[in-house]
């Protein structure tokens, strides 16, 4: 039987993008993208794929960005607005290097700039955030073409030959008729595309021993996997002081220091550095920026990418990978233990125990009459929490303002770090962070994400989910700071600038969370000292859910930051005096 050219062509992009390694697809529904739906919906049902639904299109975006963590996946949308819905999520793609596929649905050649209803120009819409972009025509012979230009495009997603990794987009046209004759029944998977061999890396750069080295590792510096298993492995054998982000990859080493970017503030310890070596994309502070922009040592660039993080432009090298030979040196050995006093004296302020007398209790539901005041040993600060998330083992997604910068002030390093954390440092952005957790949760990990009052609300809806949906595990724990607190540490939350301060930067809102998470069908509990949120992290995530944590001011940072660089300059000081 002869297809109408619109199922031919969705029947055939949907093949090509299975046959070319995609699994996961979102699909935000309309009726210009129908043919692709009904391909979709026989792919899924043969087992092809697995099709995830969403109505809303810039949630459907992050919730392919979550999934396009652990290999290509696609979203696939109607025409108008819908297609400049996926725009932020093709931004963190494109700076994250993350291979996200769009297929988005288009009228007719000849529809167009001619006032046609949910027409207007969607190609090249992304503009230079695209690694590639294309667009399939309608008519009789698009469906021979769309399976040369699906496999190109996957290929050009997952950077295999370019090295540069990032969202490709797929504009094709739809003419009627929108519904097949017939309903497909595909038959056994496709088979995979033509392999396409992969660029080779630079033999690894020697790094000589002896220079006073630190690593700075920012975000996805060593990711999940082999690729990252083996940077991991690298930077055990180094044996030098790593100033790791959380979601480095690599606050987990034997040589992490805590709270990094505090001790980096320590003139004698920063003066002392000779050498600086470079992971990942390093985002989160001004003090690690401010090191990586010294000129009187050399900076060394890793990265496994065609670009590369170099904001000061004064990096010495950069290069695919590195090699240091033999054991640490006796001054480098020296050097580790000066920054592991440093970070001793870090970590007894961090590590600070809670009142033991305070037992762990149940969290109180907001509909409860209001308990006692917690003790002050007790009480939940932004960093405690932090810290607690990432102690217990599980998969956690930060938020990109306080919830980062808690988690790299107080997070645990080394052998005490149980979680894998995830965070959309690619922008840094605070949209989609819930809807990129659910992508990470939908492919069978429980997720905890931690975030902001304001984060939380700006992608609030991302926990509604469709009856017919699959449910995740997804535990939203909300640090409620009353407003964007990260200006309270930045220049505007000076004494000069209050007039204004609350308004137009802090701008605290009136959101009821319990509502808000019950209108969405998730369970909602409010906790309030360090046993009960304890006690919360020893349950298992099942299902969607909010917990909600009131803080005061910026939720505890800079006064733990304050002490922090106190201890150091404590512990620094006695090693100078007795000459060590």
């Amino acid at each position: 039987m002869t297809l109408n050219p619109s199922t031919a062509c969705a029947q055939q992009i949907v093949t090509s993008l299975v046959a070319a390694g995609v699994r996961h697809i979102v699909l935000a529904p309309g009726s210009r993208s129908a043919p692709l739906a009904y391909a979709l919906a026989a792919a899924d049902e043969a087992g092809w794929c697995q099709v995830h639904v969403s109505v809303d299109e810039r949630s459907a975006a992050f919730i392919a960005l979550g999934l396009s963590r652990q290999g290509p996946a696609a979203v696939v949308t109607t025409s108008g607005t819908a297609v400049a819905n996926l725009h932020p999520a093709v931004l963190e793609a494109g700076h994250g290097h993350l291979p996200l596929v769009l297929v988005t649905a288009d009228r007719p050649h000849q529809l167009r700039g001619v006032g046609a209803n949910q027409t207007t120009d969607q190609v090249k819409i992304f503009g230079s955030a695209m690694r590639q972009a294309w667009e399939i025509p309608a008519g009789p012979e698009a469906a021979s073409m769309a399976g040369q230009i699906v496999h190109r495009a996957v290929i050009a997603a997952t950077g295999r030959r370019s090295r540069h990794p990032g969202p490709v987009h797929l504009n094709v046209g739809f003419a009627d008729p929108l519904t097949p004759d017939e309903l497909w029944r595909p038959g056994s998977p496709p088979h995979p595309g033509a392999p396409v061999a992969g660029t080779r890396p630079a033999p690894p750069t020697e790094l000589r021993r002896g220079p006073a080295t630190v690593v700075v590792a920012g975000d996805g510096a060593a990711p999940p996997g082999p690729a990252g298993d083996a940077i991991r492995e690298g930077v055990q054998r180094w044996g030098w002081p790593v100033l790791a982000e959380p979601s480095s990859g690599l606050r987990g080493s034997n040589w992490a220091v805590p709270a990094g970017h505090v001790l980096v503030r320590n003139r004698q310890l920063a003066e002392s550095i000779e050498r600086v070596v470079v992971l990942g994309r390093p985002t989160l502070q001004r003090s690690i920026a401010g090191l990586l922009a010294r000129t009187d040592i050399p900076v060394l660039v890793v990265s496994q990418w065609a670009d590369w993080t170099d904001v000061a432009g004064n990096a010495a090298q950069i290069c695919d990978d590195v090699t240091v030979p033999g054991e640490p040196t006796p001054s480098e050995q020296q050097w580790w233990h000066r920054w592991q006093r440093a970070a001793r004296a870090a970590q007894q302020v961090l590590a600070a125990p809670a009142d033991p007398s305070t037992p762990a209790g149940h969290s109180t539901p907001a509909d409860h009459s209001t308990p006692a005041e917690p003790n002050e040993a007790d009480r939940l600060t932004g960093p405690a929490v932090a810290r607690e998330l990432l102690s217990a083992p599980g998969e956690v997604m930060l938020g990109s303002s306080m919830a980062a910068r808690h988690a790299d002030l107080a997070g645990p390093v080394g052998a005490e770090l149980a979680a894998v954390v995830h965070a959309n440092r690619g922008l840094a952005g605070i949209d989609g962070t819930i809807a990129t957790a659910t992508g990470l949760a939908l492919r069978g990990r429980p997720m905890r994400v931690l975030v902001g009052d304001l984060t939380f609300q700006h992608d609030a809806t991302s926990l509604i989910r469709g009856t017919l949906e699959e449910e995740v595990d997804l535990q939203v724990v909300v640090l409620d700071d009353h407003g964007g607190s990260i200006f309270a540490m930045l220049e505007h939350g000076q004494e000069k600038y209050r007039g204004v301060f609350d308004r137009y930067f802090r701008t605290p809102q009136s959101l009821d969370m319990a509502a808000m998470a019950r209108a969405a069908g998730a369970q909602y509990q409010q906790v309030r000292t360090v046993g009960e949120l304890r006690a919360q992290l020893a349950q298992p995530v099942r299902g969607r859910s909010v917990v909600r944590i009131e803080l005061a001011d910026d939720g505890g940072a800079s006064r733990l930051a304050a002490q922090v660089t106190s201890a150091v300059e404590s512990v620094v000081a006695q090693e100078l005096q007795h000459g060590g």
